[in-house]
């Protein structure tokens, strides 16, 4: 009768230990999901950053070259007094 004991300990320790190594597997990869989506909204949000601030200086090249056209003209009229 002992070994009919010993096996049932064993079984219930095993099954202990299966059950406890699952659930913190499940935990684990809910942390895991949960921190990796976090990592991908931060990403969009730096790419989002990066493509206005590309944006930003096309237009501020724009302007930089509008800004040069405005002075030159003015460097002309200023030359030429009969215009």
């Amino acid at each position: 009768m002992d070994w009919i004991a010993s096996i049932v300990v064993g079984v219930l320790a095993m099954t202990g230990t299966l059950g406890g190594a699952y659930l913190a597997n499940r935990k684990a990869s809910a942390l895991i999901a949960y921190r990796l989506e976090a990592l991908e909204k931060k990403v969009d949000k730096h790419n989002s950053v990066v493509e206005r601030t590309y944006a930003l200086e096309r237009r501020a090249d724009v302007f930089a070259e509008q800004i040069k056209v405005a002075n030159h003209r003015i460097g002309d009229l200023e030359q030429d007094p009969n215009r």
